[in-house]
């Protein structure tokens, strides 16, 4: 279990990510809102719509991880935070500062990826 120390530090850090990612999600709603480009020709056009695609399939998986983050402040406030999901030991402090939305220790992380690798995911 976490002492309250680490899991505040833990709190912090990914409320701060969490922060960053809604921050980011709103300038690419204004920018992409505000912008009323007229571009006559074809490949300045194609350019934009590719930057603009390769930035929603970005804010798409930040969509994602604000997904994860929500889940593990969550967690911290059920007291569950740290705890791996599949044999319910404790996560390492190194794995949760490498990975701090994880729920799986490395050795149930390692045997997942495996498992799919069998199954060719």
């Amino acid at each position: 279990m976490l002492t309250k120390k680490k899991q505040e530090y833990f709190k912090k850090l990914l409320d701060g990510r969490l922060d960053a990612l809604l921050s980011e999600a709103n300038k690419t709603v204004t920018g992409m809102t505000s912008r009323k480009e007229n571009m006559p020709d074809p490949a300045d056009r194609a350019t934009l719509e590719s930057d603009r695609n390769f930035t929603l399939r970005i804010r798409d998986r930040e969509r994602k991880l604000i997904g994860k983050i929500k889940e593990a402040l969550e967690r911290i406030e059920n007291k569950t935070y740290g705890m791996c999901e599949e044999c319910g030991e404790q996560i390492s402090e190194a794995r949760l500062k490498a990975r701090p939305v994880t729920t799986l220790c490395i050795d149930c992380k390692k045997r997942q990826e495996d498992d799919e690798k069998l199954k060719g995911l």
